[in-house]
C-alpha cells in the first residue's frame, strides 16, 4: 500500500481489483470509485480464473468481488487462495444478493455489498479498509525483504540439483534463468531444461544463492539478473520482466520490490 505526498498530507493509496462477470457492473463500481482518489484500480477481472492469477501478479490491496460468476465464483475464488496459505487481500463481496452473507462470513470476507452499491456505504468501507490497512505489515515486507539473505556457511552454491524424469541433474547455479514456486512446488528453469528444486521454499533457494546475480522480485519468483530480456510496463506504473528462456516468460514484480527495479535499471 504505497504513499502519495508528504508530511501531515500523506494519503495512503489503495490498490483495488475489481472482478464481476457483467461489463455494466464493473464499469459502474469502477465510476464510483474514481470519486475516492485514495483508491487506484489496479486491474479488472470477469471471472474467477482471471481474478486468481491477478490476484497474485498484482497484490492488490482491495478484491471488490461479485458472487455468482460462471466457472468458479466468487467465494471459491477466495477459498481456492486461502489454500496457497500466502496473503491475502481484504475481499469485499459485491452481489446483488442478501443470501450469501453467511458464507461470506465463513471465508472471512471484509464487508458485504449489496448492488447497487451506495457512495456512502462504500466510502464506509473505504474507511474501514484504510484503517485496517495501516495496522497490519505490509504484504511482502518479511517475504521480499530489500536487505538479502544473510550469507550461508560455506559461501553461496555454484551447483544445484534439479529432479526431472526421475532423474537427479547438477546445474550451475548461474545457468538458472529463474525458479517460481506454486501450491508448494518449486520448478527451476535453465535454456535447456526445468525441473524440481529439492528446496522446501523460495526462502531457502534464494538464501543458497548469489544475491548479486538472483533477486527475488515477487513472493512467488526468483530471477537471475543476468538473463532478464526486457522490462515491460504493466499496470498502474507495475512492471513484469521477459527473461531469457525458450518461452520468453513474463514474470510480475511486486510492488515491493518496484523501487529496486527502477534504480537497477534507471527507469
Amino acid at each position: 500500500m504505497p504513499n502519495r505526498g508528504n508530511g501531515a498530507n500523506t494519503v495512503q493509496t489503495l490498490t483495488a481489483l475489481i472482478v464481476d462477470d457483467e461489463a455494466l457492473a464493473r464499469d459502474e463500481l469502477a465510476y464510483l470509485l474514481k470519486d475516492f482518489p485514495e483508491v487506484e484500480v489496479a486491474a479488472s477481472a470477469a471471472n474467477g480464473l482471471e481474478a486468481i492469477q491477478l490476484i497474485g501478479d498484482l497484490e492488490p490491496d482491495l478484491v471488490f468481488l461479485d458472487v455468482q460468476m460462471p466457472g468458479i465464483d466468487g467465494l471459491g475464488v477466495i477459498r481456492r487462495l486461502r489454500e496457497k496459505d500466502s496473503p491475502l487481500p481484504y475481499f469485499i463481496l459485491a452481489t446483488a444478493f442478501d443470501n450469501y452473507a453467511v458464507e461470506a462470513f465463513q471465508v472471512e470476507a471484509f464487508d458485504y455489498l449489496l448492488k447497487p452499491i451506495e457512495k456512502d456505504r462504500l466510502a464506509a468501507t473505504l474507511e474501514r479498509a484504510r484503517r485496517a490497512l495501516s495496522l497490519r505489515p505490509s504484504r511482502g515486507e518479511a517475504q521480499e525483504s530489500e536487505e538479502p539473505p544473510a550469507r550461508p556457511p560455506g559461501g553461496y552454491k555454484t551447483k544445484v540439483l534439479v529432479r526431472r524424469d526421475n532423474r537427479n541433474w547438477i546445474v550451475d547455479a548461474t545457468d538458472i534463468i529463474y525458479a517460481t514456486i506454486d501450491d508448494g512446488l518449486i520448478t527451476v528453469v535453465t535454456q535447456n531444461m526445468e525441473g524440481e528444486s529439492t528446496y522446501k521454499t523460495i526462502e531457502e533457494l534464494q538464501g543458497s544463492l548469489d544475491p548479486d546475480v538472483f533477486w527475488r522480485v515477487h513472493r512467488s519468483w526468483l530471477v537471475n539478473l543476468n538473463r532478464i530480456r526486457e522490462v515491460i510496463p504493466w499496470f498502474k506504473s507495475s512492471f513484469q520482466l521477459r527473461m531469457d528462456d525458450k518461452r520468453g516468460t513474463e514474470v510480475p514484480v511486486s510492488r515491493v520490490q518496484t523501487k529496486r527495479l527502477r534504480s537497477l535499471f534507471r527507469l
